[in-house]
């Protein structure tokens, strides 16, 4: 299937001073929200506390759940109402500190609130998740490592596969897609937990693979040009080879991924809308940040 007209050619490489003062703006923006304004919203599995998913048989007000939990001493409890999309009155009760009693958890505290306050017939626990500080600084801990780790592995496999100056722009366009998300994220105020990690992990590898479909090409149509080689011609001619399919490819997993967002529920949410932003930032970086990067490098060495 061909969505773009064989033969055509766009010379992308000549706008790789306009992507980099968009990339530079964007990068720029997010890491002033990460840093300096915002900050990222860390949920349970990175901050620890209480993350308790209730649904009530009858209508109950958000101030009334507000009411039974301050009753019972978690002064602070964030309660968002979840309702919508085939549940009724269901709520999400959340607490990022919490005193960890061995006499009595704060699971079983927050759930006798809500049984006292409205019945424990009418009261459906749905989901309770409690995560201790020791434990959510190690997940926090090896989120990030899995990250660095999973960048020095394809560095170090791109460089065997290529050469060292294609490794170090995959990893920038990597970085790239990366910074934007969890900038989004940011700016947004949307939460960081395993999941949004394991979306980051998953937008690593899209990216990736689209970027070395395209460092393929490149490498076909240099040894062709070999005898007259203009590098920043042949990428721009090879990524416009691989247009057709980098659009295509893109297209349908933007297309899923919205769906999720649209459909898939509260719980998939987060993970959704960071495989959407990720979608676009990595066909972007693909096309407009890692070429230009290895152009960059490979005639630095001359």
């Amino acid at each position: 299937m061909e969505l773009i007209r064989p033969g055509i050619f766009i010379d992308f490489i000549a706008y790789r001073k306009y992507a980099y003062l968009v990339s530079g703006v964007l990068i720029a923006l997010s890491i002033v929200s990460i840093f300096l304004v915002k900050g990222l919203n860390y949920g349970i599995d990175f901050s620890g506390g209480l993350d308790l998913q209730v649904a009530f048989k009858e209508r109950v007000k958000t101030e009334d759940v507000r009411a039974a939990m301050r009753k019972a001493g978690l002064e602070g409890a964030s309660i968002q109402s979840i309702s919508g999309g085939g549940r009724e009155n269901e709520y999400l009760v959340r607490m990022q500190k919490i005193s960890e009693d061995p006499k009595q958890s704060v699971t079983t505290v927050a759930e006798d609130a809500l049984f006292k306050a409205f019945g424990k017939d009418k009261v459906d626990v749905r989901r309770a998740e409690v995560v201790g500080a020791a434990v959510s600084k190690d997940l926090k801990t090896k989120g990030l490592l899995s990250i660095v780790y999973a960048c020095i592995g394809l560095l170090v496999y791109i460089w065997v596969r290529f050469e060292f100056s294609y490794s170090l722009g995959a990893i920038a366009a990597l970085i790239h897609d990366v910074t934007i998300t969890l900038g989004v994220f940011s700016l947004l105020g949307k939460e960081i937990s395993l999941t949004i990690i394991a979306a980051l992990l998953t937008i690593i590898g899209y990216s990736l693979n689209d970027t070395i479909v395209i460092f393929d090409r490149i490498r076909e149509n240099v040894k062709k040009e070999a005898a007259n080689l203009d590098l920043a011609h042949v990428m721009s001619q090879s990524i416009s080879q691989t247009l057709s399919r980098t659009v295509l490819t893109s297209f349908t997993v933007f297309l899923v991924a919205l769906c999720l967002f649209l459909l898939g529920g509260n719980v998939i949410h987060d993970f959704a809308f960071a495989m959407i932003v990720g979608v676009v930032t990595g066909t972007y970086s693909s096309i407009f940040i890692a070429s230009p990067v290895v152009l960059a490098v490979s005639r630095g060495k001359k």
